[in-house]
């Protein structure tokens, strides 16, 4: 059974800077960071592996646009000069199509035709790419994710969660618990109409009850590292920020599968909700996200769970990239 500093650890898996491990100096030894450039000089925006500097390095000049590396600091430069942002995104987008095409990475079987944006240290928007080509980079991901629960007196801390199992196809953690409604945040999408998107596409809840009783609660930050099993090949960096919501349903307002991503929604206590964390049922950044309901209503405190201070730190990590995340005054 997994502990929930475990469950942590499981979805914020990069090394530290202050650790001294074998593992901080292996990725270290591994890892090459994407530097950006503004005119305040130079800033990182990600982390790519070994191997996809060497595709980067193979691939024709006008297929991956201007490259520039320095191995003994070993910072890559990419795309630098090619202005303005739509024109990087098209080279972008030619980069990442040479690759499906030739079926350089087995991530980029899960292409969904959906882009995700890259952005600067101020906010600004330095190119928008394919979903499951980001990886690639090791850049920023956002997303969206929201509990919905109804209250019930008879239940163990008077509520029960509707939890989603996720399909089978899918190309990443099929099977596995969800939260009700997550989902990813497209080039220029709000938070919150992308949490009502997806509200109606995976779990078919009305929207003007979605609008009238969601709540945004906290934003979760983390690093997860991949693993081939789960998402199609293993080591590529995430770094990762979703928003999260809480949503108290009228008991009549019952979710349900709509688009095929989920098999099944399931009324659970919580009880069943610490058993199905405890054994591993729950995708890790889902779990994260449970594990952090917990604490914000009560349920987890440093009464019943010692790891709690270090289980807050690691759900707000300090990310090393810029984004919305860092940007107070960010426009959407």
């Amino acid at each position: 059974m997994k502990s929930n500093i475990e469950l942590i650890g499981e979805v914020d898996k990069f090394a530290y800077s202050d650790e001294t491990s074998a593992r901080l100096q292996q990725k270290q030894e591994t890892l090459w960071t994407l530097l950006w450039r503004d005119d305040e000089g130079f800033y990182p925006v990600g982390y790519i592996l070994d191997r996809v500097l060497a595709e980067l390095q193979a691939a024709p000049q006008d297929v991956r646009g201007p490259l520039t590396w320095d191995k003994r600091a070993r910072t890559i430069r990419l795309l630098e000069g090619v202005e303005p942002e739509a024109e990087r995104t098209q080279q972008i987008a030619k980069l990442t199509g040479y690759w499906r095409q030739k079926e350089t990475f087995p991530l980029l079987k899960g292409w969904r035709n959906e882009l995700w944006p890259v952005y600067g240290r101020k906010g600004e928007l330095l190119f928008s790419m394919e979903r499951t080509a980001v990886g690639l980079l090791g850049a920023m991901r956002y997303g969206v994710h929201m509990i919905a629960y109804i209250k019930d007196d008879s239940a163990p801390y008077g509520i029960r969660f509707w939890v989603p199992r996720r399909a089978a196809n899918k190309s990443t953690f099929p099977g596995m618990l969800d939260n009700t409604v997550a989902g990813g945040l497209a080039t220029g999408e709000d938070p919150f109409e992308c949490l009502i998107r997806e509200a109606d596409e995976e779990a078919d809840l009305p929207g003007n009850v979605v609008r009238s009783r969601a709540k945004h609660v906290d934003v979760v930050t983390y690093m997860y590292i991949t693993e081939k099993e789960r998402v199609g090949e293993a080591d590529y960096i995430y770094p990762e920020c979703q928003w999260v919501y809480d949503l108290e349903l009228p008991i009549d307002v019952i979710p349900q599968p709509k688009d095929g991503e989920v098999e099944e929604f399931c009324l659970c206590d919580v009880s069943e909700v610490k058993a199905q964390l405890a054994a591993g049922e729950y995708k890790p950044n889902c779990a994260l996200v449970v594990i952090a309901f917990f604490i914000r209503h009560g349920i987890l405190t440093k009464e019943n769970e010692p790891d709690l201070v270090s289980i807050e730190k690691r759900i707000h990590r300090d990310l090393p990239f810029p984004g919305p995340h860092k940007v107070s005054s960010f426009k959407w």
